[in-house]
């Protein structure tokens, strides 16, 4: 696991040794073992790496590497897992390794298979770029899923790229200019979806894609001056996919699995056991996140029953009963086996983490069980280098509540005749807030559960879109949402907007299945942008590499493939992994209420963050930075603040912009 940086670029190269040395040292977190830099200037190309050393702990696996034919330069952060099964290919075809490496491998395989060839072949997560110095290209590649990030930016004469925003910041020239199209759609959801990031010219490149950028200065001028950042965006330089998430889930429903349900267990038992198995390969410690919870349960039970010792695991634990999961996760270790650790967090120690978010995130980000993965990731960082998690088994295997409450929700609408939803709709878009928050609390109180307005984040604007909808794909955006797009919050945006999974036509893509359509969208946008974004800061804060065995796209493929009799029973998700979980642990432990993994926002919001949290939020400061409408801040403060309503995870949104505001003034 390592930091990637470099650039393309036909400016004058005096500068060039300097340049990427600064912005390769930008990620000395992501690699603290090593750091290496090559570039060639006669063709306006630069390469840097720092280093973790996972695989090949010797000089051999240290990068950027030159291929065995000298044809190609490489800069590679990320694991290949099948990388042992491919070497031993190569080796039969005749090529020779200095080292052990899965760079090497990778490297190998690109000069005997070609680069797409290759990925097609390889399992993993990975971001790499790829300099092909025969044909003058310089290739970036992310990986399937978008477990590794990969961002680039635009440049007058050329472009910048690196596994974090803060190494593209560093370059000369690098405009910070906030896009506010990227700002409104953080505030929806907080995070900002893929391709864009927070600034204008600089963009995420998408799962499963190549952008292919040409060296020679007037071809790369040409080629920026026609550009998308969408995959295949019918420009003349865009990113072009090699996988797609959503044509597996597309096959998948045109060939469905129909084997017996104990022949699929069987399979996919076998499956998850040889990925993990994969993901065990390391030269350095090795352990787990263990919540208690399905997934993480059964990414350790499967790791135990390959392991020739006690497994390491990890968890932190809470006084606030609500939110504190370590009684359940020690009594799995305790049934699994495991070494376990945990460690209880206080409040305090919690809330010191908020300052070094901003940092670490790099772009606004409010997923706030972000604080509680990064005390997770120092705690277990204490004692392994490698950690693997239990992510995706929620958005792979139907998990999320929101699956099951979402569909309810929408069959309650439409026995309301649409006159009236509309009449409905209007009449709480333009509720006043001090009305809105009496009546929010009638419907918390008086609605069934599965047509109350989302605690947190709702205002009758909010809840309006629900009545508005015309199919269930809208409610599942409203459900996806923070901030209404009419409220007003961002300052100078637009009436469209960017496109996102969430808003394209048709809404959610074109399964029949709506709870697929759900999972697809969720696989697309929610898990690489939110949930992998904020397990590989986590983890690579304090220099460990998080792997995650569920998000192998050979387990997408398979589940892709499940009926949704399969998925889900009772009323419950998940059911796959239930079944194979049971071998392995009592019903007891697992069958419980889902919790998630979070931290009692909302009582720190009026109470020890509540002078923080109105200081960023100060109504002059607002207005003299220009971004946010200080009166719908402060309505949501003051609703918040005097108990009318719960509006934490929407203040949530606006913090975490203004405090990466502050940071990014000092930086």
């Amino acid at each position: 696991m390592c930091g990637i940086a470099g650039f393309i670029s036909s400016r004058p190269a005096l500068a060039w040794p300097e340049t990427l040395k600064t912005i390769t040292d930008t990620l000395t977190h992501r690699g603290p073992d090593g750091s290496g830099y090559w570039f060639d200037a006669n063709h306006g190309i630069a390469l840097g790496h720092r280093r973790l050393a996972i695989v090949d702990l010797t000089e051999e696996g240290a990068q950027p590497m030159r291929s065995e034919s000298g044809r190609y330069h490489l800069s590679y952060n990320g694991e290949i897992y099948n990388f042992k099964s491919l070497h031993g290919e190569l080796q039969t075809l005749g090529h020779r390794f200095r080292g052990h490496s899965d760079t090497e491998v990778l490297l190998a395989g690109i000069d005997q298979f070609g680069l797409e060839n290759t990925v097609q072949r390889i399992a993993g997560m990975f971001a790499f770029a790829l300099w092909d110095e025969k044909l003058g290209l310089l290739h970036l590649v992310r990986d399937r899923l978008g477990i590794k990030p990969l961002y680039y930016a635009l440049l007058p004469d050329g472009v910048v790229f690196g596994s974090e925003l803060k190494a593209l910041r560093a370059f000369p020239g690098f405009s910070r200019s906030i896009d506010r199209e990227a700002l409104q759609l953080f505030m929806r959801h907080d995070y900002v979806p893929s391709p864009y990031t927070i600034y204008e010219n600089a963009f995420k490149l998408p799962p499963g894609s190549i952008l292919t950028l040409p060296a020679e200065g007037q071809k790369l001028a040409q080629a920026l001056s026609d550009f998308s950042p969408q995959i295949g965006g019918g420009a003349r330089l865009a990113p072009q996919a090699y996988w797609s998430a959503e044509e597996v889930y597309l096959r998948g429903e045109t060939a469905p699995d129909r084997r017996a349900d104990s022949e699929i267990q069987s399979s996919l038992e076998q499956l998850l056991t040889d990925i993990v198995q994969e993901h065990m390969v390391s030269d350095v410690p090795l352990g787990g996140f263990l919540s208690g919870g399905i997934d993480s349960s059964l990414v350790a039970a499967l790791m135990q029953t390959r392991a020739s010792r006690r497994v390491r695991t990890f968890s932190i634990g809470f006084d606030e009963a609500a939110f504190n999961e370590a009684p359940h996760a020690q009594a799995v270790a305790q049934h699994l086996g495991t070494d376990h650790t945990e460690m209880y967090v206080t409040s305090q120690a919690a809330r010191d983490v908020i300052p070094s978010l901003p940092f670490f995130y790099d772009e606004p980000f409010a997923d706030s069980s972000q604080i509680p993965t990064l005390l997770l990731c120092k705690l277990t960082r204490e004692h392994v280098t490698v950690s693997l998690s239990g992510d995706g088994g929620d958005e792979l295997f139907a998990g999320y509540p929101r699956y099951f409450e979402t569909p309810k929700l929408w069959e309650k609408l439409q026995r309301i005749p649409k006159p009236l939803r509309r009449m409905a709709a209007n009449a709480l878009a333009n509720l006043p807030e001090q009305y809105w928050s009496q009546a929010m609390r009638w419907a918390q109180n008086g609605l069934p559960t599965a047509i109350r307005p989302r605690a947190g984040s709702s205002t009758g604007k909010r809840v309006g879109d629900v009545f508005s909808a015309v199919e269930p794909d809208d409610v599942y955006r409203c459900h996806m949402s923070h901030w209404s797009d009419g409220l007003g919050l961002v300052k100078g945006t637009g009436t469209r907007g960017y496109p996102t999974p969430l808003t394209r036509q048709p809404r959610l893509g074109e399964l029949r299945s709506f709870l697929k359509r759900m999972m697809q969208t969720d696989t697309l946008s929610y898990l690489p942008d939110d949930i992998l974004v904020k397990v590989d800061r986590a983890s690579m804060a304090v220099s460990l590499e998080a792997r995650v065995p569920l998000l192998d796209h050979r387990v997408l493929e398979f589940a892709a493939r499940l009926p949704e009799s399969l998925l889900t029973r009772d009323g419950k998700g998940k059911y796959p992994l239930r079944q194979i979980l049971y071998q392995h642990v009592p019903r007891a432990l697992i069958d419980r209420p889902k919790m998630g993994f979070g931290i009692p926002l909302s009582e720190w919001l009026r109470g020890p963050l509540a002078a923080w949290g109105r200081d960023l939020c100060a109504p002059k400061k607002l207005e003299l930075e220009g971004y946010l409408n200080p009166k719908v801040v402060t309505n949501a403060w003051e609703t918040h603040a005097s108990g009318a309503g719960e509006r934490h995870y929407a203040l949530w949104n606006i913090l975490m912009f203004e405090a990466w505001l502050e940071q990014e003034a000092k930086a």
